[in-house]
């Protein structure tokens, strides 16, 4: 039996093990299956809705030119993502939420232009957690960029 089809009235007969039996069953499909709903121009997108021109979500929603992303939702331009959210133009950040032009952030909230910052909220120009010039921080994070051997 697969995802879809039913059992009728057979789960009024079950016992707690076979319930619970059949639903891990049912989880294991769904996971294996993990069907995408209203994705336009992407491809290798699992349990996701409505994303576009995106490759390799997994559990996203409205994401749009992103890759490598899982578990995010209204991200736009971003690769490499964890759980962000309503954010654009971020790269290998986690738990972020409306930010933008975020590298390897994690739980930063309404930043911009933050590197390698955790925990940050209504901040932009940022290295570790540190405040930069607009001017300083584009030197640096070039530096930086070149050093880990980021594009």
């Amino acid at each position: 039996m697969t995802g879809g089809e039913s059992l009728g009235y057979a789960f009024e007969r079950m016992n707690r093990a076979e319930f619970l039996s059949e639903l891990s069953r049912l989880e294991r499909w769904f996971k294996d299956e993990a069907p995408s709903i209203g994705c336009i121009g992407s491809s290798d997108v699992r349990a996701s809705a409505a994303c576009m021109f995106s490759h390799n979500l997994e559990n996203s929603h409205r994401c749009t030119h992103c890759s490598d992303c899982v578990d995010c939702s209204d991200l736009s331009h971003s690769t490499g993502c964890a759980s962000c959210h309503a954010s654009a133009y971020l790269a290998e950040s986690r738990h972020c939420t409306h930010s933008a032009y975020l590298v390897r952030c994690v739980s930063c909230t309404e930043c911009t232009y933050c590197f390698g910052c955790v925990g940050l909220s209504k901040k932009d120009f940022h290295i570790l957690n540190q405040p930069y010039s607009r001017k300083e921080y584009f030197a640096v994070v070039e530096k930086l960029k070149k050093e880990l051997g980021l594009r």
